[in-house]
């Protein structure tokens, strides 16, 4: 089984070139200023392109927009790359790499830019990885960058040049902006918009907030039962001959167990990853006896009582068949938190001959599932070999699990 859902893993991945391309409504502007309605592929880009794909209609070939070929381009509803020359300073923000200046060192570059709010006066974005910077400009003027840097102001003390606030307070008056607002101004996307808004609305309502407009659901909290096929083994290591005895195959199980998953969708990549935590009880309960030769009474009872609580952190990628439709995998590392769980060795009447406290460790799993209109879910999971005796050196243990995953989603 554990083939199998590899090979249906892989086999996925492999179709996602196919499934996941998908061109909408948009167009571009060269440089000579003729605008081209076009179908743009919607990659939903976490950094700021420097390149695209688009094609004139349905049938035609698929073409590439370059930096220094295209202007500006957009997709229609959803978002809008404008080509600036701009000074940008890419200082990092890292510790590590802060200096003991405080002035941005300022480079010219060529960058598309993201708009964020299209008015009066307007609000870029440049994002790579977890550098991000903003930029602005009024009406037509020349596009600015936002400045903040941190800095060392010695071994142990660090400080942020902020001079994007005067920037703003020089250049953005309004009735309804006062000095205390922009005193308090924090350098985020969220904060900026809703600064931007605030300016845009008192001068001039007629302008373009293309986040709000883009906002999508990225919280679902799920219910998951689920029904598990376990297996545990038990070995010892000891010389001595009574171990031998103690060597024991509980079998495969059916158990049932339930989850609440919190699931967090990236957004970036049009809602394709996602991060999830998922708390779980399960229990494992089963009774084998063996005939010996050793032992008074000529059986030994082994007992297993394991009950503990899962916690998966799974990150998860959905490949979209259809709008209410999508398959998914994951991948998870799983937390174990065993509660009173114990495993028993014991003569034929019932007399204790051996007591081990259970403890597992942490192990993985693989699942692939199907997602239905954000509301069902149905996932198959297989978890990789846990030890459940992590405190004694000559037990080991193997258990595992295989689990058919329903859900409903909450919200």
């Amino acid at each position: 089984m554990k083939n199998h859902l590899l090979f249906l893993f892989v086999s996925i991945l492999s179709i996602n070139c196919y499934s996941q391309i998908s061109f909408e409504k948009g167009y571009y502007i060269n440089n000579s200023g003729q605008k081209f309605d076009c179908l743009i592929k919607n990659s939903d880009w976490k950094n700021n392109p420097d390149t695209f794909d688009y094609k004139i209609s349905e049938e035609s070939k698929i073409e590439t927009g370059r930096l220094g070929l295209v202007k500006e381009f957009g997709i229609y509803g959803v978002s809008k790359y404008s080509r600036e020359v701009v000074q940008i300073d890419r200082s990092s923000d890292k510790l590590i790499n802060l200096s003991y200046d405080k002035n941005p060192s300022f480079n010219e570059e060529q960058l598309f830019l993201k708009i964020l709010v299209e008015g009066k006066a307007n609000l870029y974005l440049y994002e790579n990885g977890s550098f991000r910077k903003y930029f602005y400009n009024i009406d037509n003027s020349k596009v600015e960058q936002l400045i903040y840097k941190k800095y060392k102001v010695s071994r142990d003390q660090v400080g942020s040049n902020n001079r994007f606030r005067q920037q703003l307070w020089n250049n953005l008056k309004c009735s309804t902006i006062t000095i205390n607002k922009v005193e308090n101004l924090k350098y985020n996307k969220k904060e900026l918009i809703k600064f931007f808004v605030q300016y845009n609305e008192c001068i001039n309502p007629d302008f373009r907030n293309y986040i709000e407009k883009h906002k999508k659901n990225h919280f679902n909290l799920t219910l998951r039962p689920r029904l598990s096929n376990s297996s545990l083994t038990i070995q010892n290591s000891s010389t001595n001959s009574s171990a031998r005895n103690t060597d024991t195959d509980f079998g495969n199980k059916l158990g049932f167990g339930f989850g609440i998953e919190a699931e967090f969708i990236l957004p970036f990549n049009k809602n394709k990853w996602a991060i999830s935590i998922e708390p779980t009880y399960r229990s494992f309960k089963a009774e084998k006896t063996t005939d010996v030769n050793n032992l008074s009474g000529g059986k030994l009872i082994s007992e297993v009582d394991y009950k503990f609580i899962e916690i998966p952190i799974s990150l998860r990628h959905y490949f979209f068949i259809s709008n209410n439709s999508k398959v998914f995998v994951n991948a998870s590392y799983i937390f174990d938190i065993d509660s009173n769980s114990s495993l028993e060795y014991k003569r034929s009447d019932g007399s204790k001959l051996n007591s081990l406290d259970v403890k597992g460790r942490d192990n993985l799993a693989l699942g692939i599932g199907y997602n239905l209109n954000n509301k069902y879910v149905l996932e198959i999971r297989y978890q990789t070999s846990r030890e459940i005796l992590d405190n004694y050196v000559f037990w080991t243990s193997d258990y595992k699990t295989l689990s058919i995953i329903f859900g409903y989603s909450i919200f």
